[in-house]
């Protein structure tokens, strides 16, 4: 989906779903607990906070957080199951804000046009400002630009 759609679509979602709720990790809780263990834990917190509660979740991947409620793993989900694929488009949407907000913050790493992946851009600012309070410091190369030469 291009950008402009998963909006679209984002909007049409909040507008009709029965309940919606979008939740995230911090950078200190991602990098305390692992990328899974974070991405587990912001599952958590947005089934959790849906109202009405939900009584089944069903989770993209082959992992499920630990919920007081029945849960199913769908490798591909977001491709064969509307509500995951719904969830996506929102969890995304809500990345993408919260990327143009750093580079607001931060405009020398252009987060609003790599959205924090490795791309050659990224790398270069990386390189030529260091990593910023965003950057969390077990993302690859942040982990090897930190690292002193004495441990490569």
């Amino acid at each position: 989906l291009t950008a402009a759609n998963r909006v679209r679509l984002a909007d049409a979602i909040r507008a009709h779903a029965l309940a919606w709720h979008v939740a995230s990790a911090s950078v200190a809780e991602i990098e305390g607990l692992n990328i899974l263990g974070a991405t587990l834990l912001a599952m958590r917190r947005a089934v959790l906070g849906l109202q009405p509660r939900a009584t089944l979740a069903l989770v993209d991947g082959n992992r499920c957080p630990d919920l007081p409620i029945a849960t199913r793993a769908i490798v591909r989900g977001d491709a064969i199951e509307p509500c995951i694929s719904a969830a996506s488009i929102l969890a995304k949407t809500a990345r993408d804000k919260e990327m143009r907000r750093l580079a607001d913050i931060h405009p020398a790493y252009g987060f609003d046009r790599h959205a924090g992946y490795p791309t050659a851009e990224h790398l270069a600012a990386l390189r030529a400002h260091g990593p910023c309070a965003a950057h969390r410091r077990t993302f690859g190369p942040v982990r090897r630009m930190l690292r002193p030469e004495s441990l490569d």
